[in-house]
């Protein structure tokens, strides 16, 4: 129930993790933690999603998973990015 009360705009996929963003900008992810690619500052698994804190203030419009990275675009253009950036 990570998404009670809320309404789901958009998805990604990866390879191990997913990410969906909710209408009130908020970005949720799950999956494999490994490479940090998650966004909540550790490697830990979650099976299911958790808002991602270090976005909050943040009004997300896109984004999109990675195989070990995952992005983020903002309504005011900044692009965040987390994961391996190798």
């Amino acid at each position: 129930e990570a998404f009670a009360g809320q309404r789901v705009v958009a998805v990604s996929a990866g390879i191990s993790h997913s990410l969906a963003l909710t209408a009130d900008g908020a970005v949720w992810s799950w999956g494999y933690g490994a490479f940090g690619k998650l966004g909540h500052g550790d490697e830990q698994d979650q099976l299911l999603p958790k808002k991602i804190e270090a976005l909050a203030g943040h009004h997300v419009v896109a984004v999109s998973a990675g195989e070990r990275h995952s992005l983020a675009r903002t309504a005011d253009g900044a692009v965040f990015t987390w994961g391996k950036g190798e």
